[in-house]
């Protein structure tokens, strides 16, 4: 047996609160929510579950934050360095390099490139 309740949700577009809630129905993925319903509901529960959420963690969203930071970051470093090792391969300098005797070797000799390697596949890429 169904329980269902009914209830009116009105909009005033006058307020532009309301305006962009009602655009968001409007506009809402009919694949994802198969009705206004479906997406008020949706919306509710996220948006009461977080402040619970919020209530008795304080700090949640502060973590959340840093941990978008963190993972931007490490997503940047990831593409610096596939960048990096693929210009690498690209290079086929004309003459070998030789190393100025003067100077340590700062170049990538076999073994840092390895261990470059070993890292990249640790990371996963």
């Amino acid at each position: 047996m169904k329980r269902i309740v009914n209830t009116n949700i009105r909009f005033d577009r006058g307020r532009k609160e309301d305006r962009r809630a009602y655009e968001y129905l409007r506009n809402m993925d009919r694949t994802k929510y198969k009705s206004y319903t479906r997406a008020v509901v949706a919306a509710l529960n996220d948006f009461f579950s977080r402040q619970e959420r919020i209530q008795a963690d304080p700090f949640l969203e502060t973590r959340e934050k840093e941990d978008r930071f963190l993972r931007q970051v490490l997503d940047t470093v990831r593409e610096g360095i596939c960048q990096g090792i693929s210009n690498l391969q690209r290079i086929t300098p004309a003459q070998p390099v030789q190393p100025d005797p003067r100077s340590e070797n700062t170049g990538i000799d076999g073994e840092d490139f390895g261990i470059a390697e070993a890292f990249l596949k640790d990371m996963g890429l």
